[in-house]
Formats: C-alpha cells, structure tokens, sequence
C-alpha cells in the first residue's frame, strides 16, 4: 500500500468519523421506498462485516511474518473496522430511540 492509499484511507477515516462526532451518519444514498431502506441496512452491516474480516485477515498475515503486510495497513484496518462498527451501533440506537418514541406516543 502506497502512501498515497494510506493518505486516502486515512482521510476517509478522518470523515467518518467527524461524521461520528456530529451525530450524522455517514450513509450512500439509494432508491426511495421500504425496500431501499432494508436494502441500506444490510449493505451497511455487510460492509462493517468486510471491514472486520479484512482487518482480522491483515492482523492474522502480518503475525505469521507476511512481509505484504505492514502494520500500517494492520493499523488503518483495524481503525477502518472501528469506526464502521460504531456507526452502525449510532444507526442501531438511533432506530430503537425512535422506535421506543413511536410505541410510546398516545394514538
């Protein structure tokens, strides 16, 4: 991994997460309607999911001495799946605030 990709991912972090600290959510915008919105969360978990097997796959190769690795990479991985992991807990919260708030009004 270049320097150049490394700085790149490093600033995709960086946006995550000063998304994280407004309390936006740093979502790709899809089709309207139910189906859009169920197809949303899954392509967010299964992208958490990637992120978390790629930083585990890196972690396992740099460990066993794969000299393809480095721990930059290790790192910017491990950090990339952080903050994909926390997002999608925010977004869980923010759906079952919401929920709560909806079984809780008077009809």
């Amino acid at each position: 991994m270049s320097n150049m990709q490394i700085d790149a991912v490093l600033g995709q972090i960086r946006s995550l997460r000063t998304q994280l600290d407004q309390g936006t959510q740093p979502v790709k915008p899809v089709a309207d309607g139910a189906d859009s919105f169920s197809a949303l969360l899954g392509q967010m978990v299964k992208q958490v999911n990637e992120a978390q097997t790629t930083a585990g796959d890196l972690a396992t190769r740099f460990e066993a001495g794969d000299e393809k690795v480095s721990l930059a990479q290790v790192m910017v991985a491990n950090q990339t799946s952080s903050v994909s992991f926390q997002a999608a807990v925010q977004v869980r919260n923010k759906l079952l605030a919401a929920y709560q708030d909806v079984m809780n009004m008077q009809i």
